[in-house]
């Protein structure tokens, strides 16, 4: 899995501006996650930005006199959206002396920009858009940390505290992207709670699974946390598993084998080969053998060659 964040996005921004034109009077970000790179890009050049909108309405700082421009995206992947920018900038008769460019490209060369600062093959994530992307139905996800912020000590009570923290939780995060699984080590005891609030915030989701123990002092006497949530992802479908616990992020990740993204301290976690291959013992599915296998090439070829090989595999 290939993981960028912001921070990643504006070092990459900096790397790259040697790259741009001397004589650029503007940058354009193409909305939504382009306007991020845009600003980042301005704030380190001192040039203007405007959204996309407001070049072609000719609201800029020089009234549409610019010589030169930058017209920015986050990513491109299919490029429609790069090319429904251009289409709208060549009607616009706004396409004199425009340069189009992304910060992160499935390739080094795609025929919708002249510019790609860094290839970022698939399959990939990133922080700006990682809660709020159709991938989360490929994902299992954490509740306490991800969606909503994790109880008090004074709430943690496993009695009448704790039932009013899980129908009230203040919530950090509604997406209305469809959730792969739900994978939580609160007790199965209180599913109806937490279904009930998760219906109240929108949020979607194919599976919810909890920890079938009696009690929270059982819980913690298992220490059971991460090796249950290991456990039901190295048997799912799911290609990622966000966690929101540093340490049990990286023991989901030692104990399955797989990538785990620990999204507060916006950190992928990913296996080495020795990692991988001790989950041979454990495997006891086809689902578990299949993504074994994909995480093994992983590690051995690296991501760009991983990706090549995907795509001439598909191909075939």
């Amino acid at each position: 899995m290939n993981y960028r964040s912001i921070s990643d996005m504006n070092r990459d921004i900096l790397r790259n501006l040697h790259r741009l034109p001397r004589d650029l009077d503007l940058v354009v970000g193409v909305p939504r996650s382009g306007l991020l790179a845009a600003q980042m890009l301005g704030a380190a050049t001192g040039l203007p930005v405007v959204a996309l909108d407001d070049f072609l309405e000719r609201r800029t700082p020089a009234a549409g006199a610019e010589r030169r421009v930058l017209v920015l995206e986050d990513s491109l992947s299919s490029g429609i959206a790069m090319q429904e920018a251009r289409d709208r900038i060549v009607q616009a008769g706004r396409d004199a002396g425009v340069l189009y460019a992304a910060v992160y490209g499935l390739r080094r060369d795609h025929l919708e920009a002249d510019l790609i600062f860094e290839a970022v093959p698939q399959p990939r994530m990133f922080q700006w858009n990682a809660m709020h992307h159709k991938f989360l139905a490929r994902c299992c996800v954490d509740i306490d940390g991800i969606l909503c912020h994790d109880p008090s000590e004074a709430e943690n009570d496993d009695g009448p505290a704790y039932l009013q923290f899980l129908l009230n939780a203040r919530p950090l995060c509604r997406t209305r992207q469809r959730i792969g699984m739900l994978v939580t080590s609160r007790l199965e005891k209180y599913r109806a709670e937490t279904e009930k609030w998760l219906a109240a915030q929108g949020i979607a989701f194919d599976r919810l699974i909890m920890l079938d123990l009696p009690s929270r002092e059982e819980r913690m006497r298992r220490g059971a946390h991460g090796s249950f949530k290991a456990a039901v992802y190295r048997e799912s479908d799911a290609l990622l598993f966000i966690e929101s616990e540093p340490a049990q992020a990286e023991r989901i990740m030692r104990l399955s084998g797989r990538p785990v993204l620990c999204l507060p301290e916006q950190r992928m976690l990913l296996p080495d080969l020795a990692c991988v291959a001790g989950q041979i013992p454990r495997l006891r599915s086809r689902t578990a053998a299949r993504h074994l296998v994909r995480q093994a090439a992983w590690a051995l070829l690296g991501p760009e060659r991983f990706a090549g090989l995907s795509q001439r595999l598909r191909a075939a």
